[in-house]
């Protein structure tokens, strides 16, 4: 079975509420990887001088072995205490295993009920866009080093556009040349501007790579200066941080997850986390309504069947938790729009930033909305 392959249920193996966990494993180890797995991700103790009663309800069981994957399950009482001891028990200390990557999850009701997950989701933020079947628009302002007046011109003509979603850049933080408070107050400012003066709606995303003690704060701040969206950067702030703030009913805004620091999990073909279950899965499970990650055929290593299984597992059934956006990015341009939608379908934020500069920015901005708006034509 292939990296991207599905992992099927096997209900008659198992109670249907267990979580379960399937991994492959390179070096022909599979039958010993999958006993340290189930002692690992819970006690991380001898199981022989558990008491019983632990053994039968606490330490993971092996539900199958193959040559090559091994699929374990778990009480899910195991992962109690929300999202964190969820990843804990998926891919705590197994991570530090040599060859074993995570291709699988099955999140039982139990735990998938107890999670909000994102707020809006592809149908929400369709409603918000008035965008009934096509897919939504995104970019990036660039490069570091504007000020928050450049920077706010520039999202004034994106918006002016017809751009759906304004975002910072990720690596915008509190330089010195575009402060944070400066540069949020003065974009928001300019998308409102343009979308009274033009009829259009978008809405300004700025990065939140902030210190742990600032974090939420700086989101507030950023939502009551007009931001109308929240990029966040869970490799770096961590994924339940960004479900915290997904959950924020004073935030009230949908999430954007960003890959910086992520793709140490995903590149190595024999250890780390399957693509789809990183951007899509954990995404999801952290309160993501959009998850970026790099395009085939851009500036990074993704392969085509890896987008597609990312895609797939943003709207694949989880629980009660709605489907969420995919956004390949990564050195796309205008051409290549119409051959990303038909890839990924309708349901894709199509994500272009310095393309979009080669020329003039109004006239290049105006021509992708309109082949956007027009692709069924």
């Amino acid at each position: 079975m292939n990296d991207e392959a599905s992992t099927s249920c096997r209900a008659a193996l198992r109670d249907a509420d267990r979580l379960v966990a399937t991994y492959r494993v390179s070096g022909g180890h599979a039958a010993a990887v999958a006993e340290a797995i189930c002692v690992e991700q819970t006690i991380e103790f001898p199981a022989d001088l558990a008491p019983q009663w632990i053994r039968d309800e606490i330490v993971g069981v092996v539900e199958l072995i193959t040559s090559e994957e091994v699929t374990v399950s778990f009480n899910p009482a195991v992962a109690g205490g929300g999202l964190v001891q969820l990843l804990n028990v998926l891919w705590g200390n197994v991570s530090l295993f040599d060859g074993v990557r995570l291709v699988g999850i099955e999140v039982p009701p139990s735990i998938s009920s107890a999670m909000r997950g994102p707020r809006f989701g592809i149908d929400g933020l369709r409603a918000r866009f008035d965008a009934t079947t096509r897919p939504l628009l995104m970019t990036a302002l660039k490069p570091m080093g504007r000020s928050p007046a450049e920077l706010a011109e520039m999202a004034a003509t994106l918006a002016m556009a017809g751009f759906d979603i304004i975002k910072d850049d990720h690596g915008l933080a509190d330089q010195p040349w575009a402060p944070r408070r400066e540069r949020m107050a003065a974009v928001a400012a300019a998308v409102h501007t343009a979308n009274a003066r033009s009829g259009s709606a978008a809405i300004y995303s700025p990065s939140l790579n902030s210190p742990a003690d600032r974090i939420l704060a700086d989101a507030r701040e950023a939502v009551e200066l007009g931001a109308g969206a929240l990029l966040v950067l869970p490799g770096l702030c961590g994924f339940d941080a960004m479900r915290a703030l997904a959950d924020d009913d004073e935030l009230a805004v949908p999430i954007i997850s960003h890959p910086a620091f992520l793709g140490a999990h995903v590149i190595h073909p024999e250890h780390g986390i399957r693509h789809g279950v990183l951007f899509g899965t954990v995404a999801r499970l952290a309160g993501a309504d959009i998850s970026i990650f790099p395009n085939y055929g851009g500036r990074f290593s993704f392969a085509p069947q890896q987008c597609a299984d990312i895609g797939a597992l943003c709207r694949s059934p989880l629980g009660q938790l709605p489907p969420i956006w995919p956004s390949p990015g990564g050195g796309m341009t205008i051409q290549r729009m119409p051959e990303i939608v038909q890839f990924y379908g309708c349901d894709v934020v199509l994500l272009v930033g310095g393309a979009l500069h080669r020329g003039d920015l109004g006239h290049n901005a105006r021509r992708l909305v309109d082949l956007v708006h027009h692709l069924d034509d």
